[in-house]
């Protein structure tokens, strides 16, 4: 289960930060401020990478040696700079998300500074990201904070009165020295937002989906309560990874039998327990890492990305364009009629909408997998997941490459 340690972290700070930055202005909006800007690696500077078809290694910039629970190892590494990109509004969060070809023998990390009224910050990594295992252990960077921002995880959060009005994203790939090994980058992005302080979020207008559903596979996360607990616990905590399942089964992705072969035989659906295990990031304990669930599906071709939506209006226009997604909320118990229990953080795979409008969600806190179809009344549902207690509009986008993505919403920045 996700816990919102991010939001939380920075609903604090954000309450200051958004006063500050609009006092003189005008009052909050009554929705988020939020855009995503994808990385154009012909742009910015290269230190060994070349640009093309995504980012790739050509030639060592460096080496560069690394510590971790596997021990000490020598990685020569090249790297990208982007150019500094303009958000357009005073954000206070923001968070990369990335797909990635990488070998056995290479890794990726991923960075951002920000650009408040003081100027520059430092850098701060938002993630050291590696399929296989045996090289570095995939993470989160925990302990990073100063007098500009925190990173929560996998959110770089800005200090109270100093939101960010431009970044820069660094990605730096490694590998074995002396190797021919060529790690790739095939997409990135960066999403910046600034969620208004609220309490309530009242229920947006249809959007065209009405009475459409997607034919999503169905798993429970639950019954895998117990499961190789050293990923969390077991599956009572893998709501992330098996709502990335349900959408990567949708789309014909599934891990192959050899790729599940340690799974015990006795286990229902093996490829839960092995999204679990893949993205798990070992310093946050969890499989809930959000972009690290996004770059999990670009093992399998998938484009994916971490986005804020602003409403179910927006999100039609994802079910319309036949791409399932994956939201992150949390509530108290009877807040969401039909769900029977409350939560800290949770992720659920949405599949379309009633003909009344209300959400059908396969929701992974289910008993079994017959079990997962919700509906969820629209308004309840609107406001657990947009209301800045939550996670202010998280949400997942995987989908094929060459399934295009719809407009976005006419005359507000781009959201994916």
């Amino acid at each position: 289960m996700r816990a919102l340690t991010v939001f939380l972290l920075g609903l604090l700070i954000m309450t200051f930060t958004t006063a500050a930055a609009r006092a003189d202005t005008k009052p909050a909006a009554a929705t988020p401020d939020v855009v995503f800007q994808r990385a154009d690696f012909a742009t910015g500077t290269q230190e060994g990478t070349t640009a093309g078809d995504g980012l790739s290694f050509g030639t060592a910039a460096g080496t560069t040696s690394y510590t971790d629970a596997l021990g000490t190892k020598t990685w020569e590494y090249a790297r990208w700079t982007g150019p500094e990109r303009p958000v357009g509004f005073p954000a206070t969060e923001l968070i990369a998300s990335w797909t990635a070809d990488l070998p056995q023998g290479s890794w990726l990390q991923i960075e951002t500074r920000a650009r408040n009224a003081e100027g520059l910050t430092t850098w701060y990594s938002l993630g050291r990201w590696a399929y296989a295992e045996g090289d570095i252990r995939r993470t989160s960077v925990p302990g990073q904070g100063d007098a500009d921002a925190t990173v929560a995880v996998d959110t770089l959060v800005a200090a109270a009165g100093k939101p960010v009005s431009a970044y820069q994203l660094r990605l730096t790939l490694y590998r074995t020295p002396g190797s021919a090994i060529t790690p790739r980058v095939r997409t990135s992005g960066v999403m910046a937002s600034n969620v208004p302080e609220r309490k309530t979020v009242p229920v947006s207008p249809g959007g065209g989906a009405w009475g459409t559903e997607l034919a999503v596979p169905r798993r429970s996360q639950n019954v895998h309560q117990g499961h190789y607990p050293e990923w969390d616990g077991g599956g009572e905590a893998w709501c992330s990874p098996t709502s990335t399942t349900m959408i990567l089964g949708f789309w014909g992705k599934w891990p192959s039998a050899q790729d599940t072969s340690w799974v015990d035989p006795a286990d229902p659906n093996p490829e839960v327990d092995y999204a679990a295990r893949y993205t798990y990031d070992h310093a946050y304990q969890g499989a809930g890492n959000w972009p690290f669930n996004t770059a999990y599906a670009g093992r399998y071709g998938m484009d994916g990305f971490i986005t804020r939506l602003r409403s179910l209006t927006e999100l039609e226009q994802l079910i319309k364009a036949g791409i399932p997604v994956i939201t992150s909320q949390s509530f108290k118990k009877g807040e969401l009629p039909g769900a029977g229990y409350g939560t800290n953080g949770h992720l659920m795979a949405i599949v379309g909408f009633t003909t009344a409008g209300d959400v059908i969600a396969n929701d992974p806190a289910s008993s079994s997998n017959t079990a997962v179809r919700h509906v969820y009344p629209r308004a309840a549902f609107e406001n657990v997941w947009l209301r800045s207690s939550s996670s202010g509009g998280v949400t997942y986008v995987i989908h094929p490459p060459g399934h295009a993505l719809p407009a976005t919403t006419s005359g507000l920045p781009a959201n994916w």
